[in-house]
């Protein structure tokens, strides 16, 4: 989206296949550049960035190395917008089922929500202040679309882990169970989060 707008974008991903889904995805527009990096170490040079942004991905920083580099790579005043989406535990009987599938299932679960930050983390990472804003999205999958969502999280069980096949005999009864006209709801609220150091 941010290329539609016509801006550079110089896409930091540590991981090798999402990062080459991009490119794969992305070949071609001279205005995508992708590195081999992460939020702490980007390799970008000082000084070069307007903005730094970061969707669904804040719970992986190391805070302090993250906000450091940041304020490298940043030209003065130029802010950081993090993002992300929250979904919904109880509006409606599939994302109860969902999320005590999760519970049960997840692997690291519990330590990559973002419901874990409250207001004292942003005063910490952000120290020029910051602000918040929340936007309502819903996403309608259908069964591959559900398995493609829940099984391309970092807390779901990979491929040849012991509870990735009752995983997924649960999330595709859930799915029959709960499904109407083929699709199943997930209900979010689109959290962003807009600071400066």
């Amino acid at each position: 989206m941010l290329l539609d707008l016509g801006v550079e974008v110089f896409a930091v991903e540590p991981n090798d296949a999402m990062r080459a889904a991009a490119e794969r995805q992305l070949a071609g527009n001279q205005s995508f550049h992708s590195v081999a990096g992460t939020a702490e170490a980007t390799r970008l040079a000082v000084a070069s960035c307007d903005l730094v942004t970061a969707g669904q991905a804040f719970h992986w920083f190391d805070l302090e190395a993250a906000r450091a580099e940041f304020r490298r790579i940043l030209r003065p005043a130029a802010p950081v917008a993090l993002f992300w989406n929250r979904r919904s535990l109880d509006a409606n009987s599939f994302l109860v089922d969902y999320e005590a599938l999760l519970q049960r299932y997840g692997t690291d679960y519990q330590s990559v929500r973002h419901d874990r930050y409250d207001v004292a983390v942003f005063d910490r990472f952000f120290t020029a202040g910051w602000e918040r804003w929340v936007f309502p999205n819903l996403q309608e999958l259908d069964r591959e679309g559900l398995f493609g969502r829940v099984f391309s999280s970092s807390y779901t069980p990979p491929a040849g882990h012991p509870g990735r096949a009752p995983m997924e005999a649960a999330l595709g009864a859930l799915f029959d169970r709960e499904a109407e006209d083929g699709h199943v709801r997930f209900v979010y609220q689109t959290e962003l989060y807009l600071g400066f150091f």
